[in-house]
């Protein structure tokens, strides 16, 4: 181990809080191996418990008419777009039914910043939603998106995610994230909500008693510095609320052909951009576990990441598989497209030394543990490939 970071393992490891210099020594380093064992060791030390988790839901996109523009993202069309489309009601419930009948307990609801859908529409979604299928939460709507309702609604935020609460909305993903740096978010993304802006819809949102994820998208335009500013932020408003329940991170994924909007002359070409590997993806999942000592789960990237650098992620901070994600629409659009089988992610959590267990967004099990300690075998049907309805 390099002697200019083992005080810095040390220090994690023990349960001392790192700096921001810390952090930043670490990402500069090259020394993989110890960095992710001293990952693995403060993930044991928090969940020493020999189960891994997952969940199965699926990602429902809504819409994928979006007022903003985000250099990286090949999923959304303009408004007027001859592609724009509007899921009804009927393609969204068949979609939450399909999940269910796969042991699905939640559905991941995300779509663009659409201009014109009034507040109302998404209540009387939610609240349609919830009758039919009051088993399912709802980990729904971005900040981004938050953030534009309450623009468009001209609502006080606190009315807006207290409305939807009550309408239905269970929890928040951490879309959006990308690097909590204004310099990084006003060079990739326009018209999109900017840092404060992001971190405050969490504040309030876990203000009202909600709770929710966090994200990070890496390896594209931010420098290391910044890396360390988006996990120190993410740390500092989980010390003021404690409403994040996870972090997850991925590698910017460039696309595997020219974009649909290649031809803009704004913004940067971030499909040019030379994609970050498992080393690079590996070690920043790591630094995130040894930095986010007050964020409770770190979940493994697979749906970026692949199969086996997915699984390799639990060995180096990570305590959960992920999402089994029966529908995945906006990195796949990128030409990044990894599909597992329930099977398949309880084999990797096997195979990393651990009992899989199912779990939902708080991380509690709703499996239930045999007599061995091993996790319910959900049923084979999960493993059925379903058609993207649109």
């Amino acid at each position: 181990m390099s002697s200019g970071i083992k005080h810095i393992l040390d220090k994690a490891v023990a349960g001392e809080r790192l700096t921001p210099e810390d952090g930043l020594a670490l990402l500069q380093s090259h020394d993989l191996i110890a960095i992710g064992k001293a990952a693995d060791a403060v993930t044991r030390r928090l969940h020493p418990e020999p189960y891994r988790t997952y969940n199965i839901d699926r990602n429902i996109n809504y819409t994928n008419a979006c007022a903003a523009v985000c250099d990286f993202c090949a999923f959304y069309r303009p408004v007027g777009h001859e592609e724009v489309y509007v899921l009804t009601q009927e393609a969204l419930h068949q979609k939450v039914q399909e999940t269910v009948d796969l042991g699905g307990d939640q559905i991941l609801m995300q779509g663009g910043l659409h201009p014109k859908l009034p507040l109302e529409w998404y209540e009387e979604m939610l609240s349609g939603l919830k009758s039919a299928f009051p088993q399912v939460n709802i980990h729904g709507f971005s900040p981004p998106e938050l953030h534009h309702f309450h623009k468009l609604s001209k609502l006080p935020l606190e009315t807006v995610l207290q409305r939807l609460k009550d309408a239905g909305l269970g929890s928040v993903p951490g879309g959006g994230g990308e690097i909590l740096v204004d310099r990084v978010r006003k060079l990739i993304t326009r018209g999109k909500v900017l840092t404060d802006g992001w971190l405050e819809v969490n504040r309030v949102w876990h203000k009202i008693g909600g709770k929710s994820t966090s994200t990070m998208m890496f390896g594209h335009v931010e420098t290391l510095e910044e890396r360390i500013e988006h996990l120190d932020r993410l740390r500092s408003l989980q010390d003021e609320t404690g409403g994040f329940t996870a972090f997850i991170c991925w590698t910017h994924q460039p696309p595997h052909e020219a974009p649909w909007y290649d031809n803009r002359k704004d913004g940067v070409d971030m499909s040019k951009l030379s994609e970050a590997g498992a080393f690079e993806y590996l070690k920043t999942q790591a630094i995130g576990r040894l930095y986010l000592d007050n964020i409770p789960n770190i979940q493994s990237s697979w749906v970026t990441q692949g199969e086996k650098i997915g699984q390799i992620a639990l060995s180096f901070g990570a305590n959960d598989m992920g999402s089994l994600m029966i529908e995945e629409n906006v990195v796949s659009q990128a030409g990044t497209v990894y599909h597992l089988s329930v099977e398949t992610l309880r084999k990797c959590i096997r195979e990393a030394g651990y009992i899989p267990r199912q779990r939902n967004v708080f991380y509690d099990y709703i499996d239930e543990a045999d007599e061995f300690g091993q996790g319910e075998t959900p049923s084979p049907a999960a493993s059925v490939a379903l058609p993207v309805l649109n």
